[in-house]
């Protein structure tokens, strides 16, 4: 269980932890809440999650393209 948890925690886009470190909440209660909404709704929550993550990889790519390091150029 610890290895599937670390997995998810390490490799799954960093969407929970970002919100909360944003708004100032547990990682792991926002995780907690995406499962729940994703039960009862039955999983329209992941579509949304996929935005965020696409979106959060985007700005990682455009900021690297805006500040090249000296091995870039």
């Amino acid at each position: 269980m610890d290895k599937l948890r670390y997995f998810v925690e390490k490799q799954a886009f960093g969407v929970c932890t970002l919100l909360g470190e944003k708004m100032n909440i547990s990682a792991s209660s926002i995780r907690l809440y995406f499962i729940y909404t994703s039960f009862l709704t039955l999983g329209s929550p992941v579509v949304l999650y996929l935005i965020m993550a696409f979106w959060m990889e985007m700005n990682k790519h455009l900021r690297r393209h805006a500040h090249p390091t000296i091995w870039e150029l």
